[in-house]
């Protein structure tokens, strides 16, 4: 087959014909072809050669060239695609060529001045000039020989394509506008992720339904899908496109029906305040297909985010069920109070008591006794659906289980004061009804505070906190011996910040020097929360039974670091001084 035929334009009318069905730009198009034509001209040629085809966008025309590079004398490797400068500067000079055009920008460094300074790569044409050659000549010195960089362009003449060669260029051509389409189809639907889409089902494969979603397939796993529903081809479908990922094998598009993002994005199209910003979802938890929760809060005092949300007679609402198989969606009002929060969102189960412990992420619920399996649910469904809806691990107990809780603390803090401070059941019973749980309080805390405990005087208060000081400095000697027999050094006993029964703990875990505490992390100390499998577990920390906190450690052990020599004090202030000064300018940015 001839390149150079009569029906020269039936190659842009194939570009055109072939972008136009597979919606891509007809230019990438024609440069496949150009790329195919310039592969089975080097076939012919040769493949050392740097064979290149151009076909002109109006015409057809299609033109081959050889272009050689000019390189140094030590660095030519391939002498069909390269040339010295001085076989340049002959085969210019032979041809006359006096046609220059830019090509692109080389950058050369001077080891000297240790500067580079860009120059244009120039094209010796050794073929006739074309238009857009002089244009490109404009402005470029003409009279500059040939340098080391700059591009000889001779014009080949056209190859007459076999059989092979021409499958071998149409297979080119393929693999191009297949690798267009797929960036077309990836570029398309990449900002559409977050958003729902109709589609038609195609056919099921392994329990994963494939969508024909107009000008792609996306894929609704098995696993995307809400439990009793099944697709025949051609019913029609309603998704949530959740990622969008280019693959080798083209860009794949998952969609879902059982994300949390899914009943967002539904509620949204049916309930005008939250597409206008007047009501925002602030969580969705969902047990798909059986039930879900959904928070929200109303930014106009006048609408009730609720009662929006459900719509004349349910409307709304119904609306989303239907599209979710029936789900049953519990509508809770958002509060900035966790607690509130909880309470709210664990309806329809009443709760009598909330205890939050936020360093934990913990928060303990008591309701009453016959409201016990409605707080918790079918196999855990309500408490589990709270759980997700506030980010918090939720404890369930009830008035009974709660009461015999405080009875069992009370009762071990009332023992423990009748054995250190060896008083009478009653006397220790007063000091913890009064909210005293440990020696220190009694020990340290404001001798006023003791009286106002009835039947105390001046002389009981004073006896007992004698008391409690005298056990509590017995105990730091024994705690400082034991230390010192399990080989804790000087360096470490000096430490500010340590008592004894903490460098008692130290050593029992291995630290006996100050250069093994600088070694320690804050959550070695203090103790600190990691998620694992999607669960949160504890990690306990050394110095954790003392009350410290991840900040106390942060700061004990920087303090370590400095006090032998391993920080600069300097830089610790600088740092300090940063991390300041970026907390204010993110409250001001917040503000």
């Amino acid at each position: 087959m001839a390149i150079t035929s009569a029906n020269q334009l039936e190659l842009l009318q194939t570009a055109e014909a072939v972008a136009r069905e597979k919606m891509i730009d007809p230019e990438l198009v024609i440069e496949a072809m150009e790329e195919s034509l310039a592969r089975a001209a080097k076939s012919r040629y040769g493949a050392e050669m740097d064979i290149r085809v151009s076909i002109d966008r109006k015409t057809g025309v299609a033109t081959f060239t050889r272009v050689r590079t000019v390189s140094d004398d030590e660095e030519l490797e391939n002498y069909q695609a390269e040339m010295t400068v001085q076989s340049a500067l002959e085969t210019a000079k032979a041809q006359k060529s006096d046609i220059i055009v830019v090509s692109g920008v080389r950058e050369v460094f001077d080891p000297e001045t240790e500067t580079s300074e860009k120059f244009p790569n120039r094209r010796f044409l050794l073929r006739k000039p074309t238009e857009l050659d002089r244009a490109l000549a404009e402005g470029v010195d003409q009279d500059t020989p040939p340098q080391v960089g700059d591009e000889l362009v001779d014009q080949v003449p056209p190859v007459e394509m076999g059989r092979i060669a021409a499958q071998s260029a149409k297979q080119v051509i393929l693999q191009k506008v297949r690798e267009a389409e797929r960036d077309r189809q990836f570029e398309e639907f990449k900002d559409r992720a977050g958003t729902i889409i109709n589609g038609v089902v195609k056919r099921e494969e392994y329990g994963n339904v494939i969508v024909d979603i107009g000008r792609g397939e996306g894929v609704l796993r098995r696993n995307e899908k809400i439990g009793r529903e099944s697709y025949r081809p051609n019913d029609r479908i309603r998704c949530y496109i959740k990622d969008v990922r280019r693959e080798t094998r083209g860009p794949q598009i998952f969609l879902s029906r059982t994300a949390p993002e899914f009943m967002a994005e539904l509620f949204k199209m049916e309930v005008p305040e939250i597409y206008d910003g007047i009501i925002d979802i602030k969580a969705v938890a969902r047990d798909p297909g059986s039930r879900a929760k959904i928070a929200v809060i109303s930014y106009d005092n006048s609408i009730d985010p609720v009662g929006a949300c459900v719509g004349m007679r349910g409307s709304r609402v119904q609306a989303v069920v239907n599209e979710l198989q029936g789900e049953k969606i519990d509508i809770i009002p958002w509060n900035e109070d966790q607690p509130t929060f909880l309470v709210n969102a664990l309806q329809p189960a009443e709760v009598s008591k909330v205890v939050l412990d936020e360093d934990a992420e913990r928060i303990e619920v008591v309701v009453p006794d016959e409201q016990l399996s409605l707080a918790i649910g079918r196999r855990g469904q309500n408490v589990r659906l709270a759980s997700q809806l506030t980010g918090l691990d939720i404890d369930i107990m009830t008035e009974a289980e709660e009461s015999e809780r405080r009875q069992a603390e009370f009762a071990q803090r009332t023992n423990m004061f009748v054995e250190t401070l060896d008083v009478d059941e009653v006397l220790a019973q007063l000091l913890v009804s009064e909210g005293f749980t440990s020696l220190e309080e009694v020990a340290y805390v404001e001798q006023d505070e003791l009286l106002v405990i009835d039947g105390f005087d001046e002389d009981t208060a004073e006896e007992l906190q004698t008391r409690a000081r005298e056990h509590l400095e017995e105990q730091a000697r024994k705690a400082l011996e034991r230390a010192r027999e399990l080989g804790v050094e000087d360096s470490l006993i000096d430490f500010d910040g340590l008592t004894p029964q903490m460098l008692e703990a130290l050593a029992e875990d291995g630290v006996k020097t100050l250069e093994d505490f600088a070694t320690c992390a804050d959550w070695e100390l203090a103790g600190g929360w990691t998620t694992v499998d999607g669960e949160r577990v504890k990690d306990d920390g050394v110095l954790e039974q003392f009350d410290v906190s991840l900040e106390e450690a942060q700061n004990l052990i920087m303090t370590a670091r400095v006090a032998i020599g391993w920080v600069d004090p300097e830089d610790l202030v600088a740092d300090t001084s940063e991390s300041a000064d970026d907390a204010a300018e993110t409250e001001e940015a917040q503000a």
